[in-house]
């Protein structure tokens, strides 16, 4: 928990802003609520595959600290944080050749013009977060969890107070509605790069590892070996973030009302799972310290102790959400309709607490044991080979609209969490297996 809370605050603190957005763009009525909704959906599947990437500093950075390997921490230090300002350039350029699909994907007119202007500042702050997200695992893998935490608090706060002078209109600022939004959300993030850019290049708890990025250092050996860690992670992420995404836009062909419930229930939900990525980053640090220590047995318990902790807090957080449906979306909005179909969204919002927990931690484990290509096909085939096909049938082609939407979500997560559950007693009990026979290095090429 110690290591787990500041990554839940600090995504929470992300979430909390999105919430915060929803609240005061909810004030101008259900369509730039949705528009705010469609533009992030596009705008996070990109952003996806760029946190998948970096997450493979964590497990690398975590294993090179416990072994004491300096040579090899300082060197997947710097080729991390060079890959991923390589690709927020790259993500950046995707992001406008996707813009126009803003315009052919069957939403309401009136959603698209609100979303268009919006969706052009989100896609600026693409590069400062996933260079702050590339220091943020640097830190995760040493274990110092506390200091992203703070700079996404500080950041956050701040682009709160930004939204909440430019989206309306307060005390003699311009009223900018939708580009307040985004114009808090860009300079919240370059705040929040700068904040942990000095706390990594300055405090000596780092100093082992940090040093001037110099391209004389830069080999090829280790950028594929954080290639080869980072890429099936960062399509992990887009393979789930996809399906979520593609719920969004199967609520906006509904209707927009069902397309802003969707957004209030979505939002919800994500609150919660910044939880589960807490404890999936923790798990992914101490699974990569015992994997340094090859200590096999203590890595298995230490996995399914955190995987315990996830299915408590599931429960509660699950019956939270069933017992509050109805009065959640009224924090959002007062259109009765809207409220309306979230309530029903939110039951099943809450089932699946606990099968996104399990998934979640699983993934964080198994990415510290760096088995990241088996999980990355599981999460292909649970979300977009059964997920997204019950989504956009129960969705789309029966009455129970966006409801069906949801239940697609819930089968898909019920059937990753199964499978890599599996995966990961297979691994842990062969290397178990493999080191009382002393053949531990055959084991690892499993």
């Amino acid at each position: 928990m110690q290591l787990a809370y500041p990554i839940m605050l600090g995504q929470l603190g992300h979430v909390l802003v999105g919430f915060a957005d929803s609240i005061m763009v909810g004030e101008l009525g259900p369509a730039p609520l949705a528009a705010v909704s469609l533009a992030n959906s596009l705008a996070f599947i990109a952003f996806s595959v760029g946190i998948g990437f970096t997450f493979a500093i964590t497990p690398l950075i975590a294993e090179a600290h416990t072994s004491n390997n300096i040579a090899r921490g300082k060197s997947y230090f710097q080729h991390g944080i060079l890959m991923s300002l390589v690709l927020s350039l790259v993500l950046c350029g995707v992001l406008f050749l996707m813009k126009p699909l803003l315009y052919k994907m069957g939403q309401p007119e009136e959603v698209v013009a609100y979303a268009s202007p919006y969706f052009d500042i989100v896609i600026y702050s693409m590069i400062p977060m996933l260079l702050f997200q590339a220091y943020k695992q640097f830190s995760d893998g040493m274990s110092q969890t506390k200091f992203p935490m703070r700079a996404a608090i500080v950041a956050n706060i701040i682009n709160v107070g930004i939204n909440y002078l430019l989206i309306t209109g307060k005390f003699g600022f311009p009223r900018m509605e939708l580009i307040g939004a985004g114009l808090g959300t860009l300079i919240s993030r370059v705040l929040m790069l700068a904040f942990i850019m000095y706390i990594v290049h300055t405090k000596d708890v780092f100093s082992v590892f940090v040093e001037r990025i110099r391209f004389s250092n830069i080999k090829k050996r280790f950028l594929l070996k954080v290639f080869h860690v980072g890429y099936p992670s960062a399509l992990q992420m887009f393979f789930e973030v996809g399906m979520f995404a593609g719920g969004i836009i199967l609520a906006g062909m509904i209707g927009t009302e069902a397309q802003a419930a969707n957004q209030i229930s979505l939002n919800l939900a994500t609150m919660t799972y910044m939880i589960a990525v807490g404890l999936g980053v923790t798990a992914t640090i101490r699974v990569g310290n015992q994997k340094g220590l090859k200590s096999f047995v203590d890595l298995k318990r230490i996995a399914l102790s955190v995987l315990f902790l996830m299915l408590l807090i599931d429960i509660v957080l699950a019956i939270g959400f069933i017992l509050l449906k109805d009065a959640l979306p009224m924090l959002y909005i007062q259109d009765i309709e809207v409220i309306k179909i979230a309530a029903t969204l939110l039951i099943v919002a809450g089932l699946f607490q606990i099968s996104d927990g399990i998934q979640v931690v699983l993934l964080g484990a198994l990415r510290g044991l760096q088995d990241v290509k088996k999980p990355m096909v599981i999460t292909f085939v649970a979300f977009w080979v059964i997920g997204l096909p019950i989504s956009y049938f129960l969705g789309v082609k029966t009455e129970l609209g966006a409801l069906g939407i949801w239940i697609g979500m819930l089968v898909s997560l019920t059937f990753s969490a199964i499978m890599l559950y599996l995966r990961f007693q297979k691994l842990t009990n062969y290397f178990i297996s493999a080191q009382k026979d002393k053949t531990l290095e055959s084991a690892t090429k499993l």
